[in-house]
């Protein structure tokens, strides 16, 4: 039986993305949680679409299970210096939804990359994303998996021993924030 609702976000939507495998070692962790994986696959934002035919289902649906979350991970890589549009466009389009579904909502953020670096700059812009919807981003610890192909096993099992620590000691602190 589950003790809590936990939303998983993927900022890459490539079946075999490193984030996701991260986010769903994330989800293991955490366990145990009744786990979410949100669908980024939405239309780009438009105010054209919007006006003509409303918030767009999947859009809405993303909303309202951000709400019903007890907490949300978030997995992104970095693109450019930065989040990834798909990432980008489902803030965007969820901030037209009604209700405020981020509010004091708990958020972990973690992220994988090729490169060594890991995500930090994706990370640092992504809770600039998150600032206007005023969630409970946690401050840490910083889970940042670079050289993101060395660091999971065939089964997406996170294999350094160093970020594992890390994601284990950051899922406590998520469960600890829903409670607080």
């Amino acid at each position: 039986m589950s003790d809590h609702k936990l939303l998983g976000i993927a900022g890459s939507l490539r079946k075999g993305s490193y984030n996701r495998m991260l986010l769903r070692e994330a989800a293991r962790i955490f366990d145990p949680a009744e786990f979410v994986e949100a669908d980024l696959r939405l239309p780009l934002f438009d105010q054209d679409l919007e006006d003509a035919a409303g918030i767009p289902p999947a859009v809405q649906r993303l909303a309202d299970q951000i709400a019903a979350a007890d907490a949300v991970v978030i997995a992104g890589p970095e693109y450019n210096k930065s989040i990834t549009g798909v990432l980008k466009n489902a803030l965007d389009w969820v901030s037209r939804t009604g209700g405020a579904p981020w509010a004091d909502k708990p958020v972990a953020i973690v992220s994988a990359t090729g490169g060594r670096a890991g995500g930090e700059r994706t990370q640092f812009a992504l809770r600039l994303c998150l600032v206007p919807f005023r969630p409970r981003v946690l401050a840490g610890p910083e889970v940042l998996v670079g050289l993101a192909p060395d660091q999971f096993d065939a089964a997406g099992r996170l294999t350094n021993a160093i970020n594992l620590e890390a994601l284990e000691a950051l899922m406590q602190a998520l469960k600890a924030e829903i409670s607080r």
